[in-house]
């Protein structure tokens, strides 16, 4: 299986930690976050994966060739940056014959199972599926709605009132469809322009796993304490960033 693993952010809100390191190396207990996604993805049987740079993009290059755990990594650079869907768009040939394939943010923190989520987007038959999880700040995030089968009735990107606190994860699995509800002009952004697109079309699978999002100091702090690790199959790191 095939995954984009979203990394061309600038890393604003976690300056000073970005002016010299991607946000997407920044170390969870001496392994970088890329390290840890590039191990869940050897986990669950990806065996390509697409990053996608910007800000710092040599470095990520440089450690995916000495970390690139066994898998089939290719490192793109957007010298502007195209959005997270424009990111999909650009690169839709590298998807496009696949039957299904991951989209990961790459500064999310979690040890979730990827093959039940995917058994249950097999089961829901639907065009996506989205890891969904509880969050107490719902005004931050892409907030989602959905019905007694699992079904997204209502999604909306950091709303004003927001009507729960089921958020986007930043895990989704998709089929080529998608494609062609992502449109110019760039940048595009999957939480505004391409998830309310597919509402009705797209499952929600709810993570019960360990999952946080590094956008803050402080958030990055408290994973340094609460972060139970892969615990087995997590490679020793080459790195000399």
């Amino acid at each position: 299986m095939k995954a984009f693993l979203l990394a061309a952010g600038n890393g604003t809100r976690m300056k000073p930690l970005t002016d010299t390191m991607p946000k997407c190396l920044l170390p969870i207990r001496g392994i970088p976050l890329l390290g840890i996604w590039l191990d869940l993805c050897r986990r669950y049987g990806i065996d390509e994966v697409l990053i996608s740079t910007h800000s710092h993009g040599e470095t990520v290059r440089k450690y995916v060739q000495s970390n690139d755990r066994g898998l089939a990594v290719r490192v793109t650079y957007e010298q502007t940056l195209l959005g997270s869907g424009g990111t999909l768009l650009e690169n839709r040939a590298w998807a496009d014959s696949e039957p299904v394939f991951w989209i990961l943010y790459s500064d999310v923190l979690t040890n979730t199972n990827l093959t039940r989520v995917l058994d249950f987007h097999y089961l829901r038959g639907q065009i996506a599926t989205i890891g969904v999880y509880e969050v107490s700040n719902p005004k931050d995030c892409g907030i989602v709605t959905i019905d007694e089968s699992g079904i997204v009735r209502d999604f909306i990107e950091k709303p004003s009132n927001p009507t729960s606190n089921l958020a986007f994860a930043g895990i989704m699995i998709a089929t080529p469809a998608i494609f062609d509800l992502i449109s110019p002009p760039l940048p595009t952004d999957i939480g505004f322009h391409l998830l309310p697109k597919l509402v009705g079309e797209m499952a929600a699978y709810s993570i019960s796993d360990y999952l946080t999002d590094i956008g803050t100091p402080e958030k990055y702090v408290q994973a340094q304490q609460s972060w139970p690790s892969l615990r087995v199959g997590v490679q020793r790191e080459n790195c000399a960033c």
